[in-house]
């Protein structure tokens, strides 16, 4: 498939967003049981103002792979069968979420409402938008990735995978993010959210190592030989089917060589995974304000990369007919 940078941003940066508000509630539950220090209002609303930016920026990204903007709205109506419909509700849902917690921390409304847990865990405004914001997180996680897993006859993308990995590197990079905050904003949790996201970009190494894996030894239904039905073993296409571009030869293919993949998936593999972990780690033994900044910018960066490869990898069963060039 050829990778759209609109889709690309759009993701990575959605899933940034929402990692980060994650790891902001995780923060205030944590502080709620007394396991972290609470931190200051300030903290978590001006946390949420950068979760919300990401999530707006990702969502003006995706206006650019539009080919009528001002028909997007119609996106949401068939909520009922598609992913995309499902995806285009829950984000505004996620946004109107993150905007409130934001909110009721800046202008104090944290007085709790009662005392859970045998009077360990006070319930507020805040805690139950928490935990609405965790729900709805989880589900923008699910419906972005299976607008890709849902599709059948893309084999590499039709996988539990798909949404493994859209989750766990999404959540690394909101916990790497919010790493980088907590070291700007000069409190002691850098090394709670380092290591989360080091646990969690850990596991996302894992479900994106089977992914290629997969990938690598599947075995397409589609082949040369099904798609002109002619059985000979031995057959080469000449041919790209059109004497000039078209729409299936300009998006269904990325038009890159084995080797430009080939590098794209080595720095992807480099920049998401050891870098960052080795940069968190450093930086805990050094207690460095400046390298939790900089363990999320390489991390995001790889991941653009990653994200394109996924994109690159699907192998889309049109171009049977239309990618060789004579």
């Amino acid at each position: 498939m050829h990778p759209a940078f609109s889709v690309i941003f759009l993701t990575t940066l959605i899933g940034a967003g929402q990692g980060l508000f994650l790891a902001l509630f995780t923060g205030q539950l944590y502080a709620s049981i007394k396991l972290i220090a609470p931190q200051s209002a300030e903290f978590y609303a001006i946390g949420s103002g950068l979760s919300l930016a990401l999530l707006i920026a990702g969502l003006g990204a995706s206006f650019f792979h539009l080919g009528r903007p001002e028909r997007a709205w119609r996106a949401a109506s068939k909520w009922r069968t598609s992913w995309l419909s499902r995806e285009v509700i829950v984000l505004p849902a996620m946004m109107a979420v993150v905007f409130f917690y934001g909110l009721f921390h800046g202008i104090g409304w944290t007085q709790p409402f009662f005392v859970a847990g045998g009077g360990t865990l006070p319930v507020d405004i805040t805690f139950i938008l928490g935990i609405i914001g965790t729900l709805v997180a989880f589900g923008l996680f699910v419906c972005t990735a299976m607008i890709y897993a849902s599709v059948k006859f893309l084999e590499e993308w039709h996988s539990p995978y798909t949404v493994a990995n859209f989750t766990f590197l999404g959540m690394a990079s909101g916990f790497m993010l919010a790493a980088a905050f907590s070291a700007y904003f000069g409190n002691h949790l850098v090394g709670f959210y380092g290591t989360w996201a080091v646990i969690f970009t850990l596991i996302g190494l894992g479900t994106r190592a089977a992914s290629l894996v997969r990938n690598a030894t599947l075995k397409h239904k589609s082949t040369l030989q099904t798609a002109i039905g002619v059985r000979h073993r031995a057959i080469e296409q000449k041919s790209q089917g059109f004497t000039a571009g078209s729409f299936n030869t300009r998006e269904f293919f990325h038009h890159k060589g084995p080797d430009t993949l080939r590098l794209v998936r080595l720095l992807f593999l480099v920049l998401v995974f050891p870098v960052p972990v080795l940069l968190i780690g450093v930086a805990y033994v050094l207690q460095s304000s400046t390298l939790p900044i900089v363990a999320f910018l390489v991390q995001y960066l790889g991941l653009v990369a990653e994200r394109w490869y996924f994109f690159a990898e699907a192998r889309h069963p049109q171009n049977l007919y239309y990618q060789s060039v004579a």
